[in-house]
């Protein structure tokens, strides 16, 4: 039992309850630097944790109504072919050194959207109500499905995108929609695109099934305490250490 693999899970896990996002961006570098696994492992790894953590997430917020299955379902309808197309392309050129960079450049590029995303959160619903007359119902199905699209390709390339960057495209297109059905809706979809992205990794050989025992372990009682402190924690101080600390991931991880 890979105890410092407990820790590191029960941290990130801790992060997740408090914030409710941050699972796989800060997951990710800390495979590459605390584990050392090259870029491709540490992706597939990271989607089955992103997976496995946020099913009972998804199935809590199923059962209180939180979800949009209409929202779901198109976006579903864009990240799922996106992600399958990109590890078919994978699987057809194979593992390269290009692909190896293209991975890591893409991660870096997803921690820096998802400190954005997370530095300016109280902002974008304001940005998608001033939008909101520019996008009439009859745009929104497929501004979804675009926007599923997107998040197939990310997440697939970084494991990075379906929490903080997709909660965001959501509120753009769906300003009006309440918060809870947000997250329940953004969770509800991830873990179909996760497991997808996931299965495809694993079939290129790309996940650490040990470690990520080991991490699970630790991060469930992990996210139960941070859910418990969550309400004694300044939003903005929380916020501001997880924006720190992913402009820090993402600037590392580019150079």
């Amino acid at each position: 039992m890979d105890w410092i693999a407990i820790a590191s899970g029960g941290g990130v896990g801790l992060i997740v309850g408090i914030t409710g996002v941050g699972g796989g961006s800060l997951m990710t570098p800390l495979l590459l630097s605390v584990f050392k696994l090259n870029p491709a492992v540490a992706i597939g790894t990271d989607l089955w944790f992103a997976c496995l953590t946020k099913m009972s997430g998804s199935v809590a917020h199923a059962r209180h109504g939180h979800v949009n299955w209409v929202v779901v379902r198109r976006l579903l309808a864009g990240s799922v072919p996106a992600s399958i197309a990109t590890i078919a392309l994978m699987h057809l050129s194979g593992v390269t050194k290009g692909w190896a960079s293209a991975l890591t450049f893409s991660l870096g590029i997803a921690l820096l959207l998802t400190a954005v995303v997370v530095a300016f959160k109280a902002s974008w619903q304001a940005l998608g109500l001033r939008l909101e007359r520019w996008i009439p119902e009859s745009r929104k199905p497929w501004l979804t499905i675009a926007s599923g699209l997107i998040l197939g390709v990310l997440v697939s390339l970084s494991s990075i995108g379906a929490g903080a960057i997709g909660a965001t495209l959501i509120l753009l297109i769906y300003p009006r929609m309440k918060a809870r059905d947000i997250v329940g809706t953004d969770i509800a979809h991830a873990v179909p695109l996760t497991l997808v992205a996931g299965i495809g990794h694993a079939s290129l050989g790309n996940v650490n099934w040990a470690l990520l025992a080991s991490l699970l372990i630790g991060s469930l009682p992990g996210i139960w305490l941070g859910a418990q402190l969550t309400r004694r924690l300044p939003d903005g101080v929380v916020r501001s250490l997880l924006c720190a600390s992913l402009l820090m991931a993402g600037w590392k991880v580019i150079h």
